[in-house]
């Protein structure tokens, strides 16, 4: 069994860096692992492991046969068995079965908007399923609409997982504000992750802990939604509170300095940003969506409903103001993510159902 990571960039989000996490790990555990980027490269690049496996196919359209006779080469030549698609690349996996019919195709599902998944468009993966062999979904609600509306009959679950860290960078990244008082947000600049709500939260929190900042980490698009939240920063006078950097390679690095993490998405999957600030030892507040609460309890941190301002308010004052609380929080959550979601634990299932499948 042979597998390689397939996806179509490696630019900074959380499909992209569970399929370098899959790979580099299947290096270790396995001693072969490839990973394959179909249209574009990226900061992610730099976290395979040297002994990985890489191609880069520079696909121009799906039906590029140029891109696609380059990952049928790099299939034979590595005797590949198996292509774990992550997310739109499946298509071009699909596509591959052409020319090269033997292959298995795993897909995994990272759908971020599981709060909406009536609004998914769904005939053109209930197409792609026929030539599915598996699909993994990254929370409940997405192993339940896939054997729902899907040919392929089997699906499971598998949650994502916290690799070994690989990002070193020549000028690491310095937070701005004062140590011990970091709040941070690794979310890409996206509607979803609700920017809105942490802004209005950051304007309550500045008055009762003004010493306190928020640092936002994650792709930053430049488009409408991006100059809405940087024109909020400004109207609402948190310049000297809020920091945007983009995106961000040492996220351990930054982990490091911060000292609480946040999310207050609207819809999510299963964040792998939850998991990094559980595997860093940072208090948590959250929204309560996707699949936050399987991770999180009243034991672990604090979650609220979404889009609700006064309560995350109050929910991150109570942190703020109790270190108890926040070591407590930190270190329960901790041990949840090393248990549950580390590496070796889910690998070990990962490679396990595929081997049933054989």
């Amino acid at each position: 069994m042979r597998i390689v990571q397939l996806i179509d960039s490696l630019e900074a989000g959380g499909a992209e860096r569970m399929a370098v996490s899959y790979a580099n790990a299947l290096k270790r555990q396995t001693g072969f692992a490839a990973l394959v980027t179909t249209r574009a490269e990226g900061q992610l690049k730099n976290q395979l492991d040297n002994d990985v496996v890489y191609g880069f196919l520079n696909r121009k359209s799906l039906f590029d046969f140029k891109a696609l006779f380059l990952l049928r080469k790099i299939i034979v030549n590595n005797k590949i068995t198996h292509i774990h698609s992550h997310s739109s690349s499946v298509f071009f996996a699909i596509f591959l079965r052409l020319v090269y019919p033997q292959i298995e195709i795993i897909w995994h599902d990272h759908y971020g908007k599981s709060e909406m998944l009536n609004q998914r468009p769904v005939l053109a993966l209930k197409i792609a399923s026929l030539f599915i062999s598996q699909v993994i979904a990254v929370n409940q609600k997405l192993k339940i609409w896939a054997k729902d509306k899907l040919y392929c009959r089997n699906v499971i679950y598998l949650p994502n997982f916290i690799g070994v860290s690989n990002d070193v960078v020549p000028n690491p990244t310095c937070l701005r504000g004062d140590e011990g008082k970091r709040i941070v947000c690794l979310a890409n600049l996206r509607p979803q992750k609700n920017h809105t709500l942490l802004l209005q939260v950051a304007k309550e929190i500045k008055v009762s802990h003004p010493n306190y900042t928020f640092h936002l980490i994650g792709k930053d698009f430049k488009d409408d939604y991006s100059k809405k939240i940087k024109e909020e920063i400004i109207s609402l006078e948190l310049t000297n509170t809020v920091f945007v950097y983009g995106t961000k390679e040492d996220i351990s690095n930054i982990l490091k300095q911060a000292n609480f993490g946040i999310l207050t998405s609207l819809s999510e999957g299963l964040p792998i940003a939850i998991l990094e600030y559980g595997f860093y030892k940072l208090p948590v507040v959250a929204t309560n969506v996707g699949e936050i609460p399987m991770v999180i309890n009243e034991e672990e941190g604090i979650l609220v409903e979404s889009n609700c301002v006064p309560d995350f308010v109050v929910a991150l004052k109570n942190i703020l103001n109790n270190t108890t609380l926040q070591t407590t929080f930190a270190n329960r959550l901790h041990n949840k993510i090393m248990n549950n979601y580390s590496e070796e634990a889910v690998l070990q299932l990962y490679l396990k159902c595929i081997d049933e499948k054989k």
